[in-house]
């Protein structure tokens, strides 16, 4: 196992955990999506800001989980991990793990 599928196995299993752990907080977000996006003209800002809000919850423990694992790696190893860490969050969890690519 070498370059991005070094970590595939302890990643899946972390957002796996991340997966039950936040199941609350993931439920949260969906419904703050269809809240906002099915929303009248007048309410679509306010209820957007809601959504933003856990989106930016979800996101923090995301990069919590991330980092917490790379800073017992060593710097070029922690670069490999982080980048398999951001691609398998976005391809899971589509927007709210995006800013992990920036």
């Amino acid at each position: 196992m070498f370059g991005r599928d070094r970590f595939e196995d302890l990643i899946r299993r972390q957002l796996d955990l991340f997966a039950a752990d936040e199941a609350a907080l993931l439920a949260e977000a969906g419904e703050a999506d269809a809240a906002w996006t099915h929303a009248e003209r007048g309410e679509t800002e306010e209820l957007y800001g809601d959504y933003q809000l856990v989106v930016d919850a979800l996101a923090e423990r995301l990069y919590d989980v991330r980092e917490g694992y790379a800073s017992t790696l060593d710097e070029q190893t922690a670069a490999v991990y982080r980048g398999a860490f951001n691609r398998a969050s976005v391809k899971r969890f589509r927007r709210l793990a995006s800013f992990l690519e920036e």
